[in-house]
């Protein structure tokens, strides 16, 4: 099981189904923090003060922020997906072949 914080554009259908997969996944409306424009930069530190990974579709901005600074609980980074349960089982799987995810940068993209 692996902690999250889905940013603010992560698909919900998705969240709920890493939670049926017994994932503890939090979002920023769970926060009480959406609406609020919030950097990513602000997103990965509250994801990291709760030694939760990041879940995100914004790759660009989360795979810089990795790169330049990479003491945090995770990111994993995703394409769109549609298939909501098949992205969550691939996010599922990638965090349990990559173990602890600290300062790890995950890429779980669709299916070509």
């Amino acid at each position: 099981m692996a902690l999250f914080l889905a940013d603010e554009n992560f698909p919900l259908p998705v969240t709920e189904e890493l939670r049926l997969l017994g994932h503890d996944v939090v979002t920023l409306q769970d926060l009480g923090k959406t609406d609020q424009g919030l950097p990513d930069a602000d997103v990965l530190a509250i994801a990291t003060d709760q030694g939760r990974a990041v879940l995100t579709l914004n790759r660009r901005h989360f795979v810089r922020l990795h790169q330049e600074a990479q003491s945090h609980a995770g990111i994993v980074v995703c394409s769109l997906d549609l298939d909501f349960g098949g992205q969550a089982r691939r996010i599922s799987g990638a965090v349990g072949e990559a173990g602890a995810l600290a300062g790890q940068l995950l890429r779980v993209n669709r299916p070509g």
